[in-house]
């Protein structure tokens, strides 16, 4: 029941942050008690609806959880280099080293500050990011064609109907010809997402509005959120495709599921499924919502894959950790076996850990170009 994996950072900072300080012991206490009861963020959360993925609390102490929960962690990163720079110190001067109360209090500063940065970060509405992509066969009249990537949007307590509406005004004035969502709409069931997910229905594009579900829609109730998704006015893909045309010039547009739906009872990804009977003359975009199936898209001749999932590690350093467990792929884009694979670092992200520092949120306009 103790999260205990996530009471370990805590317990470092008490151990060699708090105690050490010189305070009364009353002091000491409380504050531990608040950093032991700030860890376990995830675990309030659970009893809160009954899933870790969904904090249903006020949207102010959504937020309050994670700048503690961040502080607890930049707090603990910064006491270990503390530790470190102590400890070559100690063998540089062959003698004992003291930590002035000074020195702990400003590194507790900008542990504060880094979190407060890190969650401002979380909850902007992000900017567009354009990203040029050249395809091999392109038709003529699909060069200059922009796609709106959209993913990981996780809408919650965390990202509400007011920050989902700002991203709808600003994804329609985008000019994309063809809007796209890779996954992860929402943390929450039907009944408790329902008025903050309405403002997606009024996402517009010439060429329409596609969308897949991510690992996230099988958390709660997958079949009732393909409906409601649907009843939205996304276009769903799993495991199918559609076909573009501009000026008599196609290109496919395909959609797998996500690797987790076998596990949820669901049918998984299959990408022979999703292409069968598409034209074979047409480059293919596939959206993906995890990245790490990109090498096996390539073999099969997909031109461009669009994914989101990691939310590009959410933090420098910590990225490298996301990237092990997603086949090396985290944020960004990168040439696999001559298919162009695009990384988001998503629209939002989950609100249990809404965290940012060097890897910023974004809404991805994708231009297609012809490669020359």
């Amino acid at each position: 029941m103790f999260h205990l994996i996530f009471a370990v950072p805590s317990l470092l900072v008490i151990a060699r942050w708090l105690w050490p300080l010189s305070m009364p012991l009353w002091g000491k206490g409380v504050i531990a008690l608040l950093l032991l009861f700030a860890s376990q963020y995830h675990y309030w959360s659970r009893l809160s609806s009954g899933s870790v993925f969904a904090p249903e609390f006020p949207r102010a102490v959504v937020i309050l959880f994670n700048w503690a929960f961040g502080v607890i962690i930049f707090l603990a990163v910064l006491q270990i280099l503390l530790d470190l720079g102590t400890l070559i110190g100690v063998a540089i001067r062959h003698g004992a080293i003291g930590v002035p109360d000074g020195v702990r209090y400003a590194i507790g500063g900008v542990a504060a500050i880094l979190s407060a940065i890190a969650v401002a970060n979380a909850l902007r509405v992000p900017p567009i990011k354009d990203v040029d992509v050249a395809i091999a066969g392109l038709p003529a009249q699909f060069d200059g064609y922009r796609v709106l990537q959209l993913t990981d949007l996780h809408i919650s307590r965390l990202f509400t109907a007011r920050w989902a509406t700002a991203v709808v005004d600003r994804a329609n004035a985008s000019g994309a010809d063809l809007i796209v969502v890779t996954g992860d709409f929402i943390d929450g069931p039907v009944e408790m997402r329902r008025a903050d997910i309405a403002p997606l229905a009024k996402l517009r594009a010439p060429d329409g509005v596609y969308a897949i579900p991510g690992n996230h829609e099988y958390f709660f109730d997958y079949a009732e959120w393909m409906r409601h998704l649907k009843d939205l006015g996304f276009r769903m893909l799993p495991n199918m495709h559609a076909v573009v045309i501009r000026d008599g010039a196609r290109i496919v547009l395909a959609g797998v599921t996500d690797l987790s739906a076998s596990a949820h009872g669901q049918a998984g990804p299959d990408l022979a499924a999703a292409l069968a009977r598409a034209p074979d003359d047409a480059p293919v975009i596939l959206l993906d919502h995890q990245p790490r199936n990109a090498r096996d898209a390539a073999k099969r001749g997909v031109a461009l894959q669009l994914s989101g999932h990691t939310h590009g590690g959410m933090i420098v350093g910590l990225d490298r950790l996301v990237a092990n467990g997603n086949g090396g792929f985290v944020s960004g884009r990168y040439d696999v076996g001559g298919m162009t694979l695009y990384v988001s670092n998503g629209t939002a992200l989950w609100p249990g850990f809404a965290l940012r520092l060097g890897r910023p949120s974004e809404l991805t306009r994708i231009t297609l170009r012809a490669a020359r």
